[in-house]
This record gives structure tokens, sequence and C-alpha cells, in this order.
């Protein structure tokens, strides 16, 4: 997450979009993102529900430098008049309502400037790879870590669970609740809110968007 491969790309993406404008991060985090595009000249502002990531993202950058409102991204308002909102890393999913999600999109418009754009970074659930019975499809398989999604596809809640091996060969289990959208549902929460299709890639060098494709980086814009 932290690489240059990565995160590189996602400022510059993120960057172009906001131009001479302000942005607005839904969950913030530690500032992963948000820091190194203020270094880009970037002013943003933040809203974080856990206080403890806020914690950290201060050791980084003053409330001065990184305004931060602590709140959920559905519904807490900051204020200002925003060039750009973003959500990156699949955080959408943490919101566990199909209604949640709306109103997180409702919210991004209500902070945009006309012409601003709403981007954000998702998967694309990989229930497609289930063989008849199967609930379960895994991610990542190393000797540190083995993860595995699972989805109850009549309610699009997912789970996903984590095998971690520690320095002494034991290992930790630990797990994360998600509600999964298509990115059809993105366009159509998008529409609700008033937003207009701007483009979607697979990745933020803008590589095309395929039926293959295992994530998606959609951006909205506010009519001017």
């Amino acid at each position: 997450m932290f690489s240059p491969e990565i995160l590189d790309p996602t400022v510059d993406f993120l960057a172009e979009l906001a131009g001479n404008g302000q942005a607005l991060e839904f969950a913030i985090g530690t500032g992963r993102v948000a820091v190194p595009l203020l270094q880009r000249g970037v002013p943003v502002t933040g809203i974080e529900l856990s206080e403890p990531m806020v914690e950290q993202l201060r050791r980084k950058a003053s409330t001065t430098e990184i305004p931060v409102v602590i709140g959920d991204m559905a519904t807490t308002q900051v204020e200002g008049v925003f060039s750009l909102v973003y959500l990156v890393f699949n955080t959408l999913g943490n919101l566990r309502t199909q209604a949640e999600h709306v109103a997180c999109f409702r919210n991004a418009a209500r902070h945009l400037a006309p012409g601003g754009h709403f981007v954000i970074e998702l998967w694309v659930p990989g229930i497609r790879r289930f063989p008849p019975g199967q609930t379960a499809v895994p991610f990542e398989v190393t000797e540190r870590h083995t993860g595995f999604d699972t989805y109850d596809m009549t309610t699009q809640q997912g789970t996903s669970h984590h095998y971690s091996r520690e320095p002494d060969g034991s290992y930790r289990y630990s797990t994360s609740n998600f509600r999964y959208v298509w990115p059809a549902e993105c366009d159509l929460m998008a529409q609700l809110a008033g937003l207009e299709p701007a483009g979607r890639w697979a990745d933020w060098a803008r590589s095309d968007f395929t039926s293959e494709s295992t994530s998606h980086i959609s951006a909205y814009r506010l009519p001017a």
C-alpha cells in the first residue's frame, strides 16, 4: 500500500483531478494518501471514524496542515467546498447497508463544487470464480498470510478471513466484515446523488477496465 509503485500513480491521479482546488478524503485513516497529496500542493481535509488512526496521522501532519473531523463518511459534513472528494482502498465496503452507501454518495456530492469529482477505489467481488456450492474465494496465499473472503449472495454481505503467521511460528486469526458493491450499483448510487459518470479504469494508471478486471477506479462529476 505504501510502495511508490502503488502510491505515486494514486497521488498523480488525484492531484490532477483536484487541480487548484481543495480535496476531501473520506476515511482518511493514517494519511497514507493525504500526506503525499498535501506535499504535492493540494490542500486536504479528512473525515475519519477512528480516533486512534487520526492519532497516527498527527505524527505526520498537524491539525492546521490536514484538518480532520471525527465521524462517519455517510453523514458527517465539514466546512468548505471541494473540487475533489475521494475514497480509496475498498473502504466503501465498510458501510454495511445499501442505504449507507447511497448516503455516502450523496454526502460526497454535498461537498463538491460544480464540476468537481468524486473518486472511489473498489475491488470487483470475486464471486464469478465460485464453482457450484462454494462459498469462499482466496485473495492471498503466501508464507506469511492466507486470506479468503466468504460471501452471502442474498444480502451482499461478506467477511474477510485472515490467517497471519507470527515470528514464533504461531498463527493469528482475524476477520473484517463488509458489504460488496458492483460497479453498476455504484453508477446508480451516483445517479441518485446527482452525479454523472466521468470515467472508469482498472487501476490508478488508467488501464482499461474489462470484464476480467479485479478492481476499479471510478470517477463521477457534479454537473456544472
